[in-house]
């Protein structure tokens, strides 16, 4: 394939230095990003013969509109930028982990005098420590609760200062050590808190055999209670440790990586080994991978992989060679503050053996989540074909999208889109609305506003469109069901801004009622019930949730960001004297937020319904 004419200045004014090269579609999007030595030879290399007889290459080539580029000053820094861009735009011909924004990590919080334990899903560099990722949220949860047994830590929010009268019910169940009532000093608790880390990194004989001591020393002093408190931590350390497999009797710290490949899908399986035990396991699904060579999904795995996770090994195995090892290697170690880090294949029939087991959960794992994907299929595809025989659909809706409104009373206001592609979210279409033209709780209204502010992105996309311009895909097509959270009254309006863009004869409306899932359509003076059991009612109640879910969440973003004043002044009956006086007797928002009903309503002025607005209004 010759180079396109448009094309050709870029191509021969590309450097000849290392950087990153970005393709664009004719619509902007960023399709393709990679990295090279030589910017010049690597982009131009995509339009010889011998690139045209790969199919990814060739329509990747066929959709190029536009080439950029970025010059870096040396291939560390090509990575990492390439990492970097792949990371933010998910272009679509690159290979990239599956849902790769959604992984749990463990947080210890050790920039706090009293480091809390947490679940979060993004890493920030705020001085705590991090343990993940991890594919799965409930295995974390289950891993911290057994760890809180031993490991009593704080989940509150309290300012620790040890004089607290009276301890939570968490330490009463001896899920907390209780700092607050200083049942343990500051040192001893942090004491705790490493040693959970050390656990966490497979770190464990020393922490059992400090435990036995304790233990029997209680039961000497004939302290039975913290004998039996000391017993069960040991109990909890063993179920723990039943689940670690012995791999080596040395001290190997290493991850193992094996793949499994089918059709056009990528498992990837990571065995975490440290200190000799295998801690555990995780698989990653990978996509773009169709018409790749093993050792090139791997690279990219490593690279996407190891640029998130929150620990680097001294050593990654692999069953294949990659080209660009010397290079990781040295990236991986700029992360591991300068400490080596190796990427090997097997060296000896142990680590052979661990890479054939990994290897084997791999293809174990892709079969197992193939044959999910195909019942999930026919589900999807029985739910849609319910939706479409009881709404009188000429096609089943493939794209669906839902409305909802989130407020406290009329203060925060805010509208969500949700969309829904072929039965499953997108959420990379979902969209929030700040509320600007509605005053009160007038959830009919601020649906008006939405809709009318949805078609007119619609209407400015096709201009864009045509003008060649960068269009938002969430507003560029139309959906096939059109649901707003509520009945008859949202239906009218949503009814009334369909008639003014001209589009009542391309989208089918529906409102649906939460009491009995009734489904109403315009034009029927009926209700529609969909069986109990039918598929089609669990999609429409999944995406009538995920619009709730998607509002509330940007409903209580934007209330928190109010500052203290306008969120007091906010609440109906609160003006400036009102406001002082709360302040005055309860200190601030958090002395407000801990009041019971009865303590709010002994400030002057404070009525029993301002009390229960001040409440719903800060939860």
């Amino acid at each position: 394939m010759t180079i396109p004419d448009f094309l050709q200045p870029t191509i021969e004014t590309l450097p000849e230095k290392p950087g990153c090269y970005l393709m664009k579609d004719k619509l902007g999007r960023v399709i393709y990003v990679g990295k090279a030595k030589v910017l010049k030879h690597r982009v131009r290399s995509y339009f010889h013969k011998s690139a045209q007889g790969d199919q990814k290459t060739r329509k990747l080539v066929e959709n190029i509109a536009k080439i950029e580029w970025i010059i870096v000053n040396s291939e560390l820094e090509a990575l990492i930028l390439e990492m970097n861009l792949i990371k933010k735009y998910r272009p679509r011909y690159n290979i990239r982990l599956k849902d790769d924004k959604r992984y749990p990590y463990i947080k210890v919080h050790l920039q706090m005098p009293y480091p809390k334990v947490t679940i979060t899903r993004q890493m920030q560099k705020d001085g705590g420590h991090y343990y993940g990722p991890y594919t799965s949220a409930w295995a974390v949860h289950r891993t911290l609760d057994i760890l809180r047994r031993i490991f009593p830590y704080l989940t509150c929010n309290r300012t620790i200062t040890g004089n607290d009268n009276r301890a939570c019910l968490y330490y009463d169940i001896k899920l907390c050590s209780g700092p607050c009532i200083g049942a343990i000093s500051k040192k001893e608790y942090r004491k705790s808190i490493t040693n959970l880390g050390k656990f966490l990194n497979g770190e464990t004989e020393g922490i059992i055999e400090n435990i036995k001591e304790l233990m029997n020393n209680a039961a000497e002093a004939l302290d039975f209670e913290k004998a039996a408190v000391m017993r069960d931590k040991l109990q909890a350390i063993d179920r723990i440790m039943q689940q670690q497999k012995i791999i080596s009797v040395n001290t190997m710290n290493s991850d193992v990586i094996a793949m499994a490949r089918e059709e056009n899908e990528a498992c990837v399986q990571i065995f975490f080994i440290r200190h000799g035990k295998l801690l555990g396991r995780e698989y990653f699904i990978l996509e773009g991978t169709e018409n790749e060579a093993d050792a090139v999904i791997l690279e990219e795995f490593i690279k996407q992989f190891y640029s998130k996770a929150a620990n680097i090994p001294q050593e990654v195995i692999l069953p294949n060679q990659i080209e660009e090892s010397k290079i990781i290697e040295t990236w991986l170690r700029s992360k591991r503050n300068a400490e080596k880090v190796t990427l090997e294949l097997p060296r000896n029939v142990a680590e052979e053996n661990l890479l054939h087991l990994a290897a084997d959960n791999a293809v174990e794992t892709l079969r197992a989540l193939k044959t999910q994907w195909a019942n999930d299929s026919n589900r999807q595809q029985t739910s849609l074909t319910d939706l479409q025989e009881a709404l009188h659909l000429e096609e089943a809706p493939n794209r669906i999208e839902c409305y909802d409104i989130s407020h406290t009373q009329g203060i925060a206001m805010v509208g969500s889109l949700v969309v829904f592609e072929q039965g499953t979210p997108s959420k990379k279409l979902y969209r929030r609305f700040n509320i600007k033209t509605v005053t009160g709780p007038d959830d009919f209204a601020a649906m008006e506003e939405v809709l009318v502010r949805r078609f007119r992105r619609w209407e400015g996309t096709k201009e864009h469109a045509s003008q060649g311009k960068v269009v938002d895909t969430a507003f560029s097509m139309l959906p096939d069901l059109l649901i707003v959270d509520g009945g008859k009254g949202q239906l009218s309006r949503a009814v009334r801004v369909l008639e003014q863009f001209g589009i009542s004869d391309k989208i089918q409306l529906a409102g649906l009622a939460k009491q009995q899932e009734e489904i109403f359509l315009p034009g029927l003076s009926h209700s529609i019930l969909l069986p109990r059991n039918s598929q089609g009612l669990y999609l429409v109640q999944r995406v009538r949730d995920e619009a709730h879910r998607f509002a509330i969440t940007a409903h209580r973003k934007r209330r928190d960001k109010m500052g203290l004043a306008s969120r007091l002044d906010a609440v109906p009956g609160i003006g400036p004297v009102r406001r002082k006086a709360l302040l005055k007797k309860f200190g601030g928002l958090d002395g407000i937020k801990k009041a019971s009903l009865e303590d709010l309503m002994s400030v002057a002025g404070i009525t029993e319904e301002i009390a229960h607005n001040l409440k719903s209004l800060l939860e």
